[in-house]
């Protein structure tokens, strides 16, 4: 009788620490301070996040459960004298691939003949772990389009075999004719009104360069009648910029449907937000869904979170799907703090994120 009681003690101990640890129990923000927020599930069984932090290069956080996070330090340091890069290292996304990781960013080019101000290109560097040290690849740029780029994100088609790149095409001295602009202009706001747009290319297997020219996948609306137009033009109607922007691009594919998630307006301010397209081909036509945006601001609402966008999505093992962005608070003021938040795509097509939240317990199953 006594050993048939400690089995069962042992038994109901062992089931209650296998029920907690199949379970994921957090609050937004989470703990890390970083913009355009990535993770990755590696292969050792760890969450790594990385971000842009406003350093010369990028740090590592790492954890066990998503909710307690771990400063692993600088894992790639860019603007040294043997780099391609400056400064303004944006957006890291790390992919594994038979057994070696890859870093994909943004920065500054040195090679700047014309003196731009914004001279962005896409670089790749390799490490052995997801903490770096990260190297670089190719002795520059990834590829050169003959403007500023930013925002890499990756596809590795289960269907075709094929890699394919996705990038945003920078503002910078890319003013665009629109009912929009026809209106700004009009009422003395802005002189002209540039456009970011994302493309898409085929990239090689060594990640050495693309295959083929780049595809434009998506860019803002041209006319004020668009379902599109009133959401990603609020930068231009509040008198903030005179910048319209499609950027932040992540992309993957539920039941042979493209979903491509994307951000719009200014990326400092509180009218951020993030949008989908769908396709069935990764390289489009992609059309944009009258759901609009997916992912907002909620001060409207009573809340008290802006600046939502440049997200990713995470998939958990056991299904679960969670939408990784950087937002601010009244709390956080201008800094940049990372959130998740449930999302989900329903048997008609349609993507749900069930946020912004905030200070609240949000239960995942791993």
């Amino acid at each position: 009788m006594k050993n048939l009681f400690l089995f069962g003690i042992t038994a109901f101990i062992l089931l209650g620490c296998n029920n907690r640890k199949s379970e994921i129990v957090y609050r937004n923000p989470l703990p890390v301070a970083l913009g355009d927020p990535y993770i990755l599930a590696a292969a050792d069984g760890k969450y790594y996040m990385y971000g842009t932090s406003g350093e010369t290069g990028f740090r590592a956080y790492s954890s066990d459960d998503l909710t307690e996070w771990t400063d692993e330090g600088i894992i790639y340091e860019g603007a040294t004298p043997e780099s391609w890069t400056i400064d303004c290292f944006w957006a890291p996304e790390v992919y594994e691939q038979n057994g070696k990781y890859y870093l994909w960013y943004s920065a500054n080019w040195k090679h700047n003949p014309t003196n731009e101000e914004e001279n962005f290109r896409i670089g790749v560097a390799v490490s052995d772990k997801p903490v770096g040290p990260f190297t670089e690849m190719n002795g520059g740029p990834v590829f050169d389009p003959g403007y500023p780029v930013i925002d890499a994100n990756l596809l590795f088609d289960n269907n075709s075999g094929k890699i394919y790149l996705y990038y945003s095409r920078c503002c910078y001295k890319h003013s665009v004719e629109s009912e929009i602009a026809d209106r700004a202009k009009a009422e003395g706001m802005f002189d002209e009104i540039e456009e970011s747009w994302i493309y898409g290319v085929e990239l090689k297997p060594d990640f050495s360069g693309v295959v083929g020219e780049p595809v434009l996948l998506l860019r803002p609306p041209v006319s004020v009648g668009d379902v599109q137009s009133e959401w990603e033009s609020r930068s231009v109607t509040s008198n903030e910029v005179n910048r319209r922007w499609t950027e932040g691009s992540f992309i993957f594919e539920v039941k042979e449907l493209y979903y491509m998630m994307y951000s719009a307006n200014f990326f400092g301010g509180a009218n951020y937000a993030v949008g989908y397209a769908t396709s069935t081909n990764p390289l489009g036509p992609f059309k944009k869904s009258e759901d609009n945006p997916v992912l907002q601001k909620n001060t409207e609402e009573g809340g008290n979170v802006t600046g939502t966008g440049h997200n990713m999505v995470l998939t958990l093992p056991g299904g679960q799907m969670l939408c990784v962005y950087h937002g601010r608070t009244a709390k956080t003021g201008s800094e940049r703090v990372v959130f998740m938040d449930k999302m989900e795509v329903l048997d008609n097509g349609k993507l749900i994120v069930h946020g912004p939240t905030l200070d609240t317990d949000i239960r995942v199953k791993r």
